[in-house]
């Protein structure tokens, strides 16, 4: 791919107490005239909009957006692979449509990249050995308008980096700013005064990563970092502006788990935060061990460390509902969620409960990947209760079902009136599933319960 070099952005003291205050931007971001500026982007002015009310315990009236969807969302997670080659997105434009699907959620931030072309992040090799001109999500846009399907662009908002190594482009965001990944309790203490530009920072996250893998999925961001919210948002804006996108699609919109986020800039920031609510004695003395301790604060207090922690999540998916809204009224702004809403809330500090509730989502997409029907009843009936079955489509994981299973899963969210059913994924529905002769999984879903419709 073409290089923007970017010098490291290390920021002073004084540059760093600025942008904690007023929330700039210190993201270099790479330019088509050549290299990215050394002083930050303006940061752009916060949306106008209410404060989320109370929750009454009733969703709110739905957005217009929600009008141009179809009667039944028949939706398709379509992951990043797929877009590497403008003939494999072809036929999957065709292969959905032929099956009856009439809206794609295709991944076009997968790990701190661009499957798109993005002011902010860079492309994939497997995107960039295609040419400068191959724009993966303009391909799918324009074959699947054609066909009448809907395209919603789903953006991996905290999950940066995967396993194995860490990015090799510079330009990449963890390449360019390390100080900007989340760090697990186990090595707050360790990591707090080391470096983050320092080679020894980011391989200690990944080996951590690499030996955690049925906890965590990779490298995050830190939530709480102003910069990480801004740049988050700036993606979102870009892909919203430079695209006829029919909706935009959260994904990892959470914290790993309640192991994280110990970096050192998320236990200053709880320590600014909390100091208002505490009497001058108690925090001069938890302040007095903070120097010796840097988790003091969060052990003596884990209840307002948690509400923190959930509200880092909350104010960015608000920030960016308004933004959407502002700039494109019938965008659909979805998010795939945890099914149990006890443990989002909890575990992942994920709120769509309160979310839907607070008018600052358009519909929730329960991940309920169980091959049980009966806990997939269940949680499915849970997110109908809170969000309104008009705001949920029923996430399901054909990889751990039957092909009857996937049928009887998507009946039972019929049955509960949701307003349809997204399945994960294409890719593994027209390769690893259960085909029969020249039918592929997703042709037999389709033929069964989609063409007849």
């Amino acid at each position: 791919m073409r290089s923007f070099p970017i010098s490291p952005l290390r920021p002073t003291l004084a540059f760093a107490l600025a942008a904690l205050m007023s929330g700039c931007s210190m993201v270099g971001r790479p330019t088509p005239e050549g290299p990215a500026p050394t002083t930050p982007p303006p940061r752009r002015e916060a949306e106008p909009g209410t404060p989320p009310p109370v929750r009454t315990g009733r969703p709110p009236a739905p957005s217009p957006a929600m009008h141009l969807l179809p009667d039944e969302v028949r939706a398709l997670w379509v992951v990043r692979t797929t877009l590497t080659h403008p003939d494999s997105i072809r036929v999957m434009v065709e292969r959905a449509d032929r099956a009856g699907f009439n809206t794609l959620i295709v991944q076009v931030r997968g790990r701190g990249d661009a499957y798109y072309q993005s002011r902010w992040e860079p492309r994939p090799e497997a995107v960039d050995r295609q040419g400068t001109s191959f724009d993966p999500l303009a391909i799918v846009i324009r074959e699947a308008h054609a066909r009448g399907i809907g395209v919603h662009a789903w953006v991996n908002a905290h999950l940066i980096g995967g396993m194995g190594a860490l990015p090799s482009d510079p330009d990449h965001l963890i390449s360019r700013r390390p100080d900007l990944m989340a760090v697990p309790r186990e090595l707050a203490r360790d990591l707090f005064r080391v470096d983050p530009f320092s080679p020894r920072f980011s391989e200690a996250l990944l080996a951590y990563a690499e030996a955690n893998r049925d906890r965590v999925e990779g490298l995050y961001s830190a939530p709480s970092h102003p910069e990480v919210k801004e740049h988050i948002y700036s993606v979102w804006m870009d892909l919203l502006e430079s695209y006829d996108l029919d909706g935009l699609h959260f994904d990892y919109i959470r914290y790993p788990s309640k192991d994280f986020d110990y970096s050192r800039g998320a236990l200053e920031r709880f320590r600014s935060w909390v100091s208002p609510r505490l009497s001058p004695a108690r925090f001069q003395e938890l302040d007095g061990d903070y120097r010796m301790d840097p988790l003091t604060f969060v052990d003596a207090l884990p209840g307002p460390w948690s509400e923190f922690r959930r509200a880092q999540i909350t104010e960015l998916v608000e920030r960016i509902y308004y933004g959407v809204k502002k700039r494109k009224p019938s965008a659909v702004v979805s998010a795939a969620v945890f099914a149990n809403a006890d443990d989002a809330y909890e575990s992942r500090f994920q709120d769509w409960r309160g979310w839907i509730q607070a008018g600052i989502l358009d519909a929730v997409a329960p991940m309920a990947y169980t091959p049980d029907n009966e806990q997939f009843e269940e949680q499915i009936r849970t997110a109908v209760e809170a969000a309104g079955p008009d705001r949920v489509w029923a996430g399901i994981g054909v990889y751990r079902n039957t092909f009857e299973g996937t049928l009887d899963k998507i009946r039972i969210a019929r049955s509960l009136g949701t307003r349809g059913t997204v399945l994960f994924s294409y890719d593994w529905a027209v390769s690893e599933g259960e085909s029969d002769g020249d039918l592929s999984f997703l042709d037999r879903v389709g033929g069964e319960l989609f063409r007849r419709r």
